[in-house]
């Protein structure tokens, strides 16, 4: 099954009013920045989700970059279809048979953004997982624990379909709440304090205080190698 797109889910940033176009740019920017040697893609983003077109980059070389954004709550490849039943009820039907083996279970979710598509979330529930089942031999529904969760997310403009979800950092933007120092030691506790508040939206700047003959090389090269570790996940 050629996916592709990546679906990025916000989490935290959904809580926000009237400024959540400002976490989810500055969300994008951060993204562009870990991205930065994968040219060929391209961001959109709204109000409750960002996509990622992947035109042919490898999407399992990005996941442990996006895994390391703060800001996002879980991300999936994605399958992008037109809006209508037929499209969808194909693509869905594709989608399981590239992945399923006899004996499997699976599970249809629906999201419908779209509010005038012609089914509702349960009626579309209804309608893939008996399109699915009708063309498949060995497959059962599981609705609490499947080795198969289809997501369906129905808008206006296209129709995604995921089948894994890949969990993010979580936490907001990196930038979004201003600046902070940091005082970083060669101990356990400063590396903590900035990842935290790296988590909470701040961009740090660390400072080490480097005090030859009482500090060796060695101490310093930990302090540098500690602050390399945090930088993987900010600016």
């Amino acid at each position: 099954m050629n996916y592709d797109h990546i679906l990025i889910r916000f989490g935290e940033i959904s809580t926000k009013g009237k400024n959540r176009k400002s976490f989810i740019e500055r969300l994008k920017q951060n993204i562009r920045l870990v991205l930065k040697d994968y040219p060929n893609l391209k961001y959109f983003s709204n109000r409750d989700r960002m996509t990622i077109t992947l035109n042919g980059e490898d999407p399992e070389a990005l996941f442990p970059h996006l895994k390391q954004v703060f800001g996002i709550q879980s991300f999936s490849l994605a399958i992008k279809c037109d809006s209508r039943l037929d499209d969808i009820k194909a693509t869905a039907l594709k989608a399981i048979k590239d992945q399923y083996k006899p004996g499997d279970t699976f599970k249809v979710a629906t999201k419908r953004a779209y509010k005038q598509f012609e089914l509702d979330t349960n009626q579309m529930n209804a309608e893939i997982g008996g399109h699915i089942l009708r063309n498949t031999e060995g497959l059962t529904v599981d609705v609490r624990n499947p080795d198969i969760p289809l997501r369906i997310e129905i808008r206006e403009e296209a129709t995604f379909l995921t089948i894994r979800d890949e969990k993010g950092a979580g936490g907001l933007p990196v930038g979004s709440a201003g600046k902070a120092m940091l005082m970083l030691s060669g101990g356990f506790d400063s590396p903590v304090a900035g990842f935290y508040a790296m988590k909470r939206g701040l961009s740090v700047e660390a400072v080490h205080f480097f005090s030859p003959p009482y500090t060796s090389e060695r101490a310093k090269q930990k302090v540098m190698d500690l602050a390399k570790c945090l930088s993987r996940f900010g600016d």
